[in-house]
C-alpha cells in the first residue's frame, strides 16, 4: 500500500476511535448509534476531501511538477519547425518553447539571420536582423554548443543589452548546420545546457522530416511532369489530322472535337496537387477515349463501370489515362477488327481501398514482356514501360508500400492492369 493510503487508513481508523470514546464512554449517558455513526461518517468525509489521498493524487507544488510531459506534447506534431526553418514558423517555435526552456528571451536564426527573438534584447536583436551575438555565430561556424557566462562574452556590440548568459545549440540536418536555437538570461548563471540540447535534437529532428518531405514533394513533382511530358505527340498530330479531315466532312463535330482536345491539355497542364477527386480524372479520361474514338471509330469500344460511390475518392492525378492509353495503344491499335477497353472503379470500405482496373482485349504480351515489366526494364515501346515505372514510383512517394500495381496479359487475348490505393 502507497505511504500516503496507508496514512488516510489510520488517520480515518483514529478518527472513529476518537468519536466512538466521545460519544459512548466521556458522555453519560452514552449517546445513540446513529449520533455515533453520523458523526463518524461526516469525520471521515471532511478527511477525504481535505486530505491529499491516492484517490484525488499528491498536490505537488506548481513549481516542482516534472517537465518532461510538457516538453513531449513540445516535441510532438504540433511544433511549428515541422514545416521547415520559416521566420513564421521560427516566431512561434520560440515563443513556445520560451517558458519551457529556462531562459529570459529565445533566438532561432538560420545561419545568417535572426529568424526569431523573442524577450529582453529584441530591441536590437531583431527578427530578421542580421546575428549579432558572437556565441551564436560561433556555434554555427563550429557547430558545437556555446555557453556564455558573462556579458562581455556575450559579443553584443549594442550598448546596455540586457542579456549577460547564453547557450546556444546549433541545428544539425544531416551532416549541415541550418541555424541554432539560443536561450539568453539577463544574469550571469546560463540556462540548463542538457534541456536545451534535447530540445535542439528534436528539432533538428523536425526541420530534417520537413526537408524529407519537400524532397519527396520535388520528386513526385518531377514524376507528375514527366508524365505531362509524356503525352504522346503522335497522339495529337493524329487528333489533328482528324479534326482536319473533320472540317470537311463534319464542321459541326471538328468544332467539339477541337473543344474537347482543349479541355484535354487544359486538365493535364493545370491539375494542381497529387491528389484529385476520381470524378475529375474520370472526366479526364472519357475526354481522351472520346477523341481517339474519333479517330479509330468502331475499331474502339468503350465500357464504363464505375461504382458512384468512388466519384468523390481522390486518387493520384494523371495514373488511370496513361493506363487507359496503353490499352489503346498497345493492345489494340495493331489489332484490325480493333477491340473493348473497359474502365472498372470501385470502393472496397472494408479494407478502405480505391480499386482501378483497366482491360482491354488487344493483342496483349508475352510472357518476357510481361516480366521485363515486373523486373522494372521495359523499353518505352514495350506496352509503356516507362510510364509504368514512372507511375510506380509516384505511387511509393504518395503512399510507401499501401497500393498494389499488378499487370495481367496473355499473348492474343489482352491485359488487364489494376491499380489499388488507400481511400482517401
Amino acid at each position: 500500500m502507497r505511504t500516503g493510503s496507508a496514512l488516510l487508513a489510520a488517520t480515518i481508523g483514529g478518527t472513529w476511535a476518537v468519536v466512538y470514546l466521545v460519544t459512548q464512554v466521556l458522555v453519560s449517558p452514552p449517546l445513540g448509534v446513529g449520533t455515533t455513526v453520523a458523526a463518524g461518517t461526516v469525520a471521515s468525509v471532511l478527511l477525504v476531501l481535505g486530505y491529499p489521498s491516492a484517490l484525488r493524487g499528491p498536490r505537488a507544488p506548481r513549481a516542482l511538477r516534472p517537465l518532461s510531459r510538457r516538453r513531449i506534447v513540445v516535441g510532438g506534431h504540433r511544433m511549428p519547425l515541422r514545416s521547415g526553418l520559416t521566420a513564421d514558423a521560427a516566431r512561434r517555435t520560440a515563443t513556445l518553447l520560451r517558458p519551457l526552456l529556462g531562459g529570459d528571451a529565445v533566438v532561432i536564426t538560420d545561419r545568417d539571420l535572426n529568424l526569431a527573438f523573442v524577450g529582453p534584447g529584441s530591441d536590437h536583436h531583431q527578427a530578421g536582423g542580421p546575428v549579432r551575438a558572437a556565441a551564436v555565430r560561433s556555434a554555427i561556424g563550429t557547430g558545437r554548443t556555446v555557453v556564455s557566462r558573462r556579458a562581455s562574452t556575450m559579443g553584443c556590440d549594442a550598448p546596455g543589452c540586457p542579456l549577460r548568459s547564453a547557450v546556444v545549440v546549433p541545428l544539425v540536418v544531416g551532416e549541415r548546420v541550418v541555424g541554432t536555437i539560443g536561450v539568453f538570461r539577463t544574469h550571469d548563471e546560463p540556462a540548463p545546457r542538457d534541456q536545451i540540447e534535447d530540445m535542439a535534437s528534436i528539432l533538428s529532428l523536425h526541420l530534417e522530416l520537413a526537408e524529407a518531405d519537400r524532397e519527396r514533394k520535388l520528386a513526385s513533382d518531377a514524376r507528375l511532369d514527366a508524365l505531362r511530358a509524356q503525352i504522346n505527340p503522335h497522339f495529337l498530330f493524329n487528333i489533328l489530322n482528324t479534326i482536319g479531315s473533320k472540317s470537311r466532312t463534319d464542321p459541326d463535330e471538328a468544332r467539339q472535337l477541337l473543344l474537347r482536345l482543349s479541355d484535354f491539355f487544359r486538365y493535364a497542364v493545370r491539375q494542381e496537387g497529387q491528389l484529385a477527386e476520381f470524378a475529375q480524372e474520370y472526366f479526364f479520361v472519357r475526354t481522351y477515349l472520346s477523341l481517339e474514338q474519333a479517330r479509330f471509330g468502331d475499331r474502339l469500344r468503350v465500357r464504363y463501370d464505375i461504382d458512384p460511390q468512388v466519384l468523390t475518392a481522390h486518387v493520384p492525378v494523371l495514373t488511370i489515362q496513361p493506363l487507359v492509353e496503353n490499352a489503346v495503344k498497345h493492345g489494340l491499335a495493331d489489332k484490325v477488327e480493333g477491340g473493348t477497353v473497359t474502365l472498372r472503379a470501385r470502393v472496397d470500405p472494408l479494407t478502405r481501398t480505391t480499386s482501378i482496373r483497366v482491360t482491354d482485349d488487344g493483342v496483349g504480351m508475352t510472357s518476357d514482356t510481361l516480366d521485363a515489366l515486373g523486373g522494372g526494364e521495359g523499353a518505352d515501346g514495350a506496352r509503356g514501360g516507362v510510364g509504368l515505372r514512372n507511375i510506380s514510383e509516384r505511387l511509393t512517394a504518395l503512399f510507401g508500400e499501401r497500393f498494389t500495381l499488378d499487370i495481367q496479359s496473355t499473348a492474343g487475348e489482352g491485359t488487364v492492369v489494376e491499380v489499388r490505393v488507400p481511400l482517401r
